[in-house]
């Protein structure tokens, strides 16, 4: 490294300027800007990258590579050329074009190369490097990458933007016993290890190879930089052939009975999710090979990388006493990443502004296409259950965000994600789907799919397509659903209609004042005399409209508005009706009624309109007689927030021992594994008696078993851990045995990670709290946000209150440095046990402090506040009020 790279940026700058006269490109600044980005896919085209990295045995030491970018240059302007690569001054060792050394100078996170170096048509530059560890996810045994939404430039220099797809080739020097997986398929490999080599290999790529190792990989098809991806490690490799196409599965599990217990089913979802999207979309998989990798502890669900598709092993790899949910999660994770293949790798999205449209048709898809693994289950209920609640939590708040977003900039990118991309653009699609048709809605996606096809697209180019053959204003619609945040509060009242006869009115109102109509079509179910049925539908248009029709009879007990399960927003009930319906829900007959009426239930009380303790009696009423798994899961999970969060610590205790009692005596009743785990869980998450902990001691040791409900080490060790919070004498001893009882060592580095957490000792807890603020403590973000979660356990809420304000301080760095799920999970774990006026006072102080908040960070924070402030007011019955939202506010 020559001094000149070091000197001082406004210095570097003026030499650049003076020393070859080239221009720089707009939005030259830290990140990649919009403007960056928009001059550079003018000016570039028909990239390709050829990475080389050696990686050493020792993880703290340094790994060097080299890239060769090459791509068709056209800029009449001859501004220079911008490549992104963060602290290119201390990373960057030399920069070549066409074979020869070139001044370049660092400018923020870029190497910016003068114009006169390089020629109109081809170029290649070459640069040698030493490639960051930021998002290399680096550990002893193995690594991996990951790179979304704009972290590849942490670690390789890249044109780091989603429309400037490009083929990777990488080759890969590992240390001695590592296997290594890439986009694209090996065109040179060294055997597997012997003790790697799973299933279904060919035993003619089975042996033993000394030294390092050297992988070369075929070039991909044109992909965006954040979906360039390896991983390299002690993995083991396993082989299936499902429909005349192999896949491998790369894995760490070292309990032979759970593999084998999870392995045929895996590849079997795999291999049907391709086959479903195949038909489809009338498109063959768009990537030469389909390999997945299961990841210890990974910070996401999956994520999508043609070729080498990551996966959170614990998601797959399931234990017997998996619940169904767990078990239909991990088929949806599958499709999920599978539907990827098509939309976001195959069609990715221009600009990190439309990120949601390959989010909401993987979720889209997925939910399609796990239906005939489930012929036993209700999948209108499964969709109500899976998206509706998470989207409410977020748009019920003042810091409600748009599904389409405006950015500026791809380093803000990761405040985009969320449930509204994830849970609330499902719904939104499906109501699209049932607007349009649903074969307009094959039609038009096939469109896009061919056209598009290996290239960008935006959301507009799809409204254009089905706006086509569509009599609906698509463009109108999209604009309040798609463009602007927030959802629509419907009430209904009973009007005097024809011959007096009372007729419901539904009025629409917009809680940000903003005077918008969601149009949506209603399915109302009335109640009369204990005899339900759906009357008829309506599409909502207007701010208020009478029903059209509505047949005589006796008395209403109460009407709902959302009886289809697919309608979305606050749908009201006068006191009289919510009464009536809570009594009434569990003696419904259709299981999506009951979910769609107990939404509308827990949606009242949070907004304060009826008491804890009678939404509690409710549910409890409904579990005696619950026999839908789906709708159990719901009921115990909201059993236990109303029973942590929403009861005064008095009531809390004088109901204890019934609830744990409810819940313990559902998991007998049931016979299913699956069943009991749902109520096992549930009962787990409630448990603070003396007779409660004694039972949990004794399931954990095995003094008690539960008939036809096998404990796994991961039930174990969750026991282990839920008696270290509850402050049993001996936690230490019960946490020392179970350390000796795990042999995975990925496992075992977890629970050894999150121990200081759980300890007796504030002290102890108070020090391993303040050592999060250090970066390298947060680099396994699943084990901080366990431990983050134990520290704000509501039992220990009083203790853990000093955490709140100094774990607010940190959600902006955490935002810079985390993965794009951390700083939601991070709030989420480390407010999500507290309910008292004091602790929503600190967030709501906190708020006020830092007026300057990056936006949407802001409404981060505000979604999380939600809860605790919502808490404090309705178990306290005092409390500090967040801020109005906003009564206007840009569209992107």
């Amino acid at each position: 490294m020559t001094p000149r790279y070091r000197l001082p940026l406004v210095a570097g700058l003026l030499a650049a300027v003076a020393g070859c006269g080239d221009a720089h490109p707009p939005g030259l600044e830290l990140g990649v800007s919009r403007a960056l980005a928009d001059a550079r896919s003018a000016t570039l085209a028909d990239v390709a990258y050829d990475v080389t990295l050696a990686i050493p045995a020792d993880r703290s030491a340094p790994i060097e590579g080299t890239t060769r970018i090459s791509f068709m240059w056209d800029d009449p302007e001859r501004q220079a050329l911008v490549i992104d690569f963060k602290d290119p001054a201390d990373r960057v060792a030399a920069v070549t074009v066409a074979g020869e050394s070139v001044e370049w100078e660092p400018v923020d996170d870029h190497v910016v190369i003068p114009a006169g170096v390089l020629q109109s048509g081809a170029n290649e530059v070459r640069v040698d490097f030493t490639a960051g560890d930021e998002a290399l996810n680096r550990s002893d045994e193995f690594l991996y990458t990951l790179f979304v939404p704009d972290r590849a430039h942490f670690s390789l220099p890249v044109f780091d933007q989603p429309d400037l797809k490009a083929r990777v080739s990488w080759e890969l020097t590992v240390p001695e016993g590592w296997v290594a997986v890439a986009n694209g398929p090996a065109v040179e490999a060294p055997p597997v290890p012997t003790e790697l080599a799973g299933e279904g290999l060919d035993p003619a790529a089975v042996g033993e190879h000394e030294g390092p190792r050297t992988y070369r990989f075929d070039a991909s098809a044109p992909i965006p930089t954040y979906l360039m991806a390896f991983a390299a490690g002690r993995f083991q490799v396993e082989r299936e052939v499902v429909d005349g196409r192999a896949y491998h599965m790369y894995h760490r599990e070292t309990d032979a009975e759970r593999l084998a217990a999870n392995r045929d089913e895996i590849f079997g979802l795999v291999g049907r999710s391709m086959a479903w999207m195949e038909d489809y979309t009338g498109i063959e998989h768009p990537f030469a090979k389909h390999d997945f990798v299961l990841v210890p502890s990974f910070q996401y669900g999956g994520m999508e990388h043609p070729g080498a598709v990551l996966y959170r092993a614990e998601s797959l790899l399931l234990d017997p006493s998996a619940t169904q949910a767990r078990r239909m999660g991990r088929a949806s994770l599958i499709a999920h990443e599978t539907a990827h293949m098509w939309f976001g790798d195959l069609v990715t999205m221009k600009w990190f502004d439309d990120v949601w449209t390959k989010e909401v048709f993987a979720n889209f898809m997925a939910a399609k296409i796990v239906q005939p693994s489930f012929p036993e289950v209700d999948h209108d209920l499964r969709f109500l259950l899976a998206h509706h609640p998470a989207a409410y939590a977020v748009d019920r708040t003042v810091g409600a965000n748009a599904i389409r977003q405006p950015l500026e900039n791809l380093r803000e990118a990761g405040t985009l994600y969320g449930p509204i991309i994830y849970q609330k653009a499902p719904i939104v699609m499906r109501q699209l789907e049932a607007r349009v048709g649903e074969a307009v809605m094959q039609a038009g996606l096939r469109t896009y799919l061919e056209r598009f096809a290996y290239g960008n697209a935006t959301w507009p180019d799809l409204v254009e397509i089905l706006d086509g053959p569509t009599p609906d204003d698509l463009v109108a619609w999209s604009r309040v659903w798609v463009d602007e945040p927030g959802r629509p509060t419907v009430s209904l009242s009973m009007e005097a209609g024809e011959q007096g006869q009372p007729r419901p009115t539904v009025r629409q109102s917009d809680p940000w004042e903003r005077d918008r109509v969601w149009p949506q079509r209603l399915r109302l179910l009335e109640m009369r005399a204990l005899v339900s049925r759906i009357e008829a539908s309506m599409d909502l248009t207007e701010p208020e409209q009478a029903f059209p029709r509505w047949a005589a009879g006796g008395p209403i007990r109460w009407v709902l508005p959302n009886g289809s399960g697919l309608e979305y927003g606050r749908f009201v009930l006068d006191d009289a009706s919510l009464g009536a319906l809570i009594e009434d829900l569990p003696r419904l007959e259709n299981p999506l009624l009951r979910g769609s009426g107990w939404l509308v239930v827990i949606d009242a009380l949070l907004e304060g309109q009826v008491a804890p303790d009678a939404v509690l009696d409710g549910l409890v009423a409904a579990l005696e007689t619950e026999d839908v798994e789906q709708l159990v899961a719901l009921l115990v999970e909201q059993a236990g927030t109303v029973y942590w969060s929403f009861l005064p610590p008095a009531d809390r205790d004088e109901r204890a021992a019934s609830i744990e009692a409810l819940l313990w005596s559902g998991l007998e009743r049931v016979d299913p594994t699956s069943a009991k785990a749902t109520w096992f869980q549930g009962w787990r998450r409630v448990v603070s008696t003396a007779e409660g902990v004694a039972r949990m001691r004794a399931l954990w040791d095995g003094s008690e078993v539960i008939p036809g409900l096998p404990l796994s080490e991961a039930d174990r060790t969750a026991l282990a851990e839920a008696l270290a919070v509850r402050g049993v004498d001996d936690a230490e001893a019960i946490l020392d045995a179970q350390e000796s009882a795990i042999e995975n060592p990925d496992r075992l580095a977890r629970l050894r990670f999150v121990r200081p957490a759980l300890s007796a000792d504030p002290e102890v807890r108070a020090s391993f709290f303040e050592s999060l603020a250090d970066l390298e403590m947060r680099a396994r973000e699943p084990w901080v946000l366990d431990a983050l979660a134990h520290l704000n356990h509501p039992s220990r809420q009083d203790e853990a209150r000093p955490f709140l304000r100094p774990g607010l301080d940190l959600v902006d760095e955490i935002q810079r440095t985390g993965d794009i799920f951390f700083p939601a999970r991070w709030l989420g774990a480390l407010l999500g046990g507290h309910q008292t006026p004091e602790a929503a006072d600190i967030v709501v102080s906190f708020l006020a402090d830092n007026p300057d908040l990056a936006p949407r960070l802001r409404g981060k924070v505000l979604q999380a506040a939600d809860g605790v402030v919502r808490a404090a007011h309705i178990a306290y019955g005092r409390g500090p009020d967040l801020p109005e939202p906003p009564s206007a506010a840009p569209r992107p």
